[in-house]
């Protein structure tokens, strides 16, 4: 599984990488994105939510948190 961590950076670069991430992601593609940075850690669950793509919590140990993406797959009601 293909993961995108962005542990090293902070808010916005997260976000951005996510974005450029995204233009070239196909629907269903399924990544692990890894977060250290608090903004990020709080906004971009939020955003991916927002913007129509399936979020689940992997993990979260200390400042890093962990999630699973699946693009353009809405969460289960």
């Amino acid at each position: 599984m293909e993961v995108l961590d962005l542990t090293p950076w902070r808010c916005p670069e997260p976000l951005i990488r996510l974005k450029l991430w995204l233009k070239d992601a196909k629907s269903g593609q399924t990544v692990t994105i890894r977060l250290a940075d608090a903004g990020s850690r709080q906004d971009i669950p939020v955003y991916l939510q927002r913007q129509g793509h399936h979020v689940e919590l992997q993990q979260q140990s200390g400042n890093t948190l962990s999630l699973q993406l699946v693009v353009g797959a809405k969460q289960p009601s």
